[in-house]
């Protein structure tokens, strides 16, 4: 059953509306001034709003305007005398879905509110239906994987800054999930709803990295055939994601600042400026601060965006997650590939968990899908391993075991230690000492590889 609400101020026009719409099986809602119809309209569930252009307590318009900006979707039909159709035209330039003139024709009452309460049922309709698509195609939220003090950590953080806006900068190596730890933010915030953008700032060259951002008019360079919507306007509603905002050119990192202050931009080529709303998630593998000092990043765009940071730690920090990652992703290769590989052989976990893995989580992740596509049998074994994990020393001969009362978790960590120690002292035996040098071949920052040296208790020489 359709509900109508009728808002007009003389009791013989309600009584109408009330008998006549009745009769044709509707629930009808009548009041006398507008804001008591504004409570029920915002307060119940109505599918066609009826509106007398002349009120006592306001205006119809401002009414219907009011209407039209809390309800889109719920169809407005204007009253209105003989000598105010101009007004009732503008009202369907506004949006009123049609307009009655007194008196009444009772027929053509009927046909215009059984179109409109049609219209409105079918507007739902098509929404659920949108939803319900919408669900279908929304992937299962990917999660952090690893039970690990670290991992534990990375998740409250992304609990808590998905909570509000703030601009968020995500640190972390190469292949620790980076990208992830963004996505699991947008989906846990408020606009989960809206999309999730993706740039990688070190793939677009710096030419384009502007128009990439921004987009751009029709004719604003050789080759702009029609205008295009960069990413600031594809996340509208939504997420941003910058990943690698540290290899961004400085002309970029200049215009980035302003729209981050000033929430407006321009599209290249454009003269009018244009206003988004969407929250910024920003990530790099870069020291950002030693990047500040060699002059290579604006320290006040780090600050922008530096409001919250969340670091992913390597996966060289928490051994103890590789059996559970290493069990996560057999499961969806073999979904991937149609396998049946049920585990992985102890020789080959040993050697994982001996492993530097400089490329991180990401390196796991290739060398498993490797192996599940090479193995030919229900459990992974060192054949399917790359050269590198073949040719590697098996735990007796590093000394792999459990001390006396050790746990797994500490015989893990204990162990990492160990292989951290001989790569930091390699490192800076390449380098002649230079912890500078020595940290850009680990690939770390040289405030980490000070840390790590301390918490090494490494002796050292010099700088």
């Amino acid at each position: 059953m359709s509900r109508i609400l009728v808002l007009d101020d003389e009791e013989n026009i309600r009584f109408f509306f009330t008998e006549a719409l009745r009769k044709e099986g509707y629930e009808v809602r009548t009041v006398g001034r507008a804001e008591r119809a504004l409570e029920l309209f915002t307060s119940e569930d109505f599918d066609v709003a009826v509106v007398d252009l002349k009120l006592p307590d306001s205006d119809g318009m401002e009414v219907m305007r009011t209407f039209r900006k809390t309800r889109p979707e719920i169809p407005v039909i204007i009253i209105t005398a003989h000598g105010t159709r101009q007004i009732a035209h503008q009202a369907l330039r506004e949006g009123a879905y049609d307009y009655f003139t007194k008196p009444f024709d009772l027929e053509e009452m009927r046909v215009v509110i059984r179109r409109a309460a049609e219209k409105a049922t079918l507007v739902r309709e098509v929404e659920r239906l949108r939803q319900e698509m919408a669900a279908e195609r929304r992937e299962p939220e990917p999660d952090l994987i690893g039970e690990s003090t670290g991992m534990e950590e990375v998740r409250q953080t992304v609990a808590t800054v998905a909570e509000s806006d703030v601009t968020c900068l995500i640190l972390g190596e190469s292949g620790t999930g980076k990208e992830l730890a963004a996505e699991l933010i947008h989906r846990r915030s408020r606009r989960q709803d809206g999309p999730f953008v993706k740039l990688n700032c070190a793939a677009i060259p710096d030419t384009l990295i502007e128009s990439e951002m921004f987009g751009y008019e029709k004719g604003a360079f050789t080759g702009a055939h029609e205008r295009t919507i960069g990413k600031f306007e594809q996340a509208d509603g939504g997420t941003l994601f910058l990943d690698e905002i540290g290899d961004m050119a400085q002309l970029a990192q200049t215009k980035l600042l302003r729209v981050i202050e000033t929430g407006e931009f321009h599209r290249v080529g454009g003269a009018g400026s244009v206003r988004v709303d969407l929250r910024l998630i920003a990530a790099t593998n870069r020291d950002l601060q030693d990047a500040i000092i060699q002059g290579g990043f604006r320290e006040d765009l780090y600050y922008r965006i530096n409001v919250v940071s969340l670091r992913m730690p390597p996966l060289r920090e928490h051994p103890e997650d590789i059996p559970i990652l290493a069990r996560a992703l057999l499961k969806r290769f073999n979904e991937k590939f149609d396998k049946a590989i049920f585990g992985i052989d102890e020789q080959v976990m040993e050697r994982f968990l001996g492993y530097h893995w400089p490329g991180n989580v990401r390196e796991l992740q290739n060398v498993l899908q490797r192996a599940v596509v090479l193995e030919r049998g229900e459990l992974i074994g060192l054949e399917a391993m790359p050269e590198s994990f073949r040719q590697a020393a098996g735990p007796e001969s590093v000394g792999i075991d459990l001390l006396d009362g050790e746990s797994l978790t500490l015989a893990l960590k204990r162990l990492t230690g160990r292989y951290e120690r001989a790569l930091i002292r390699d490192a800076l035996k390449k380098s002649g000492g230079n912890k500078t040098q020595a940290a850009k071949l680990l690939k770390i920052s040289r405030v980490n590889l000070h840390q790590k040296i301390n918490q090494l208790e490494l002796e050292t020489n010099g700088d």
